[in-house]
C-alpha cells in the first residue's frame, strides 16, 4: 500500500481556502458593494414610490418589482462583479500566479461561484426586508422554485463572466460587462415587463438567462404567476453549457 504524499493539500481544502479569499476580496471593493446592493435598493425604492413604469398588474408596483429587482441582484453579482474582478486580476497577474499553484481552473470557477452565493444570500435578506417595508407581501410563494432557479442563474452567469474575463482584456470585460448589464436591466423583463417589449426582441430575452430567471421569479414570487416551462429549459441550458465553455477557454494570462 503507498503511503499518501506529504504536503499536498487536499482538494476540499483549496477549494474552501480560495472561496474565503473570493469572498473577503469581493466585500472590500467598494464598486462591488455598489453594484451589489446599493443599485438594486437604490431601484426597487425609487421605481415603487414614482409610479412610472409600465407594471402589468393594476396593485401596488412593488408586487412586479420585488422580484425583477431580485432577478437583477442575482445578475449583477454573479455576472458583472465576478468578470470585472476577474478580468483585472488577470491582467495585473493574480491569476497567474494562483495557475502556479494547486488550484486548478475548475476550482478557481467553483470557488468564484461558491463566494457569488453567499453574497446573494445576503441580498436576498437585504432586499426582501426592504420589500417588506415597501409594502410587498409574499402570496403564496414558490421559494422552492425560486431557490433553484437563482442556483442555475448564478452558475450561468458565474459561467459566461468567466468567459470573458479569461478570453478578453480588462477593460474590454469592464466595458462588455457593463454592457450587457445595462443591456439586460432594459430588456431583461427585471423593470419592464417582457409583455411590453415587441415580439421579436421578446423572443430574444427569452432565450437570455436574464430575461429566463425573471420570469422564473415573476412567476414563483409575483401575485397569481406561474413560471412558464421553457424559462427552466433555457437556464439549464446556460447553467451546463456556459461553466463547461468557460473552463475549456479560460485562459491565466
Amino acid at each position: 500500500m503507498t503511503a499518501p504524499a506529504t504536503g499536498a493539500a487536499p482538494a476540499s481544502r483549496i477549494l474552501r481556502a480560495q472561496t474565503r479569499i473570493e469572498l473577503l476580496l469581493t466585500l472590500r471593493r467598494g464598486e462591488s458593494i455598489l453594484l451589489t446592493f446599493a443599485i438594486p435598493v437604490v431601484l426597487l425604492a425609487f421605481f415603487s414610490k414614482v409610479d412610472i413604469l409600465p407594471t402589468p398588474t393594476s396593485g401596488d408596483p412593488v408586487d412586479f418589482l420585488f422580484p425583477g429587482i431580485l432577478a437583477l441582484a442575482v445578475m449583477s453579482t454573479a455576472l458583472v462583479s465576478v468578470a470585472i474582478a476577474t478580468g483585472f486580476e488577470r491582467q495585473m497577474g493574480v491569476l497567474k500566479r494562483l495557475g502556479a499553484s494547486p488550484l486548478t481552473r475548475r476550482q478557481l470557477l467553483a470557488a468564484k461561484t461558491a463566494a457569488v452565493v453567499v453574497i446573494e444570500a445576503l441580498q436576498v435578506v437585504v432586499l426582501v426586508l426592504e420589500a417588506l417595508a415597501l409594502g410587498y407581501r409574499f402570496s403564496a410563494p414558490s421559494v422552492l422554485a425560486a431557490a433553484a432557479a437563482a442556483v442555475l442563474a448564478t452558475i450561468a452567469f458565474a459561467g459566461l463572466a468567466l468567459l470573458l474575463a479569461g478570453t478578453l482584456p480588462a477593460l474590454t470585460t469592464l466595458a462588455a460587462a457593463n454592457g450587457v448589464y445595462l443591456l439586460l436591466l432594459l430588456l431583461g423583463g427585471m423593470v419592464i415587463p417582457l409583455s411590453k417589449l415587441p415580439a421579436a426582441l421578446r423572443a430574444v430575452s427569452q432565450a437570455t438567462p436574464a430575461g429566463a430567471l425573471s420570469e422564473v421569479f415573476h412567476g414563483a414570487l409575483g401575485p397569481g404567476g406561474s413560471v412558464p416551462g421553457h424559462a427552466w429549459v433555457v437556464l439549464a441550458a446556460w447553467a451546463v453549457t456556459s461553466p463547461l465553455v468557460a473552463a475549456r477557454l479560460f485562459r491565466w494570462e
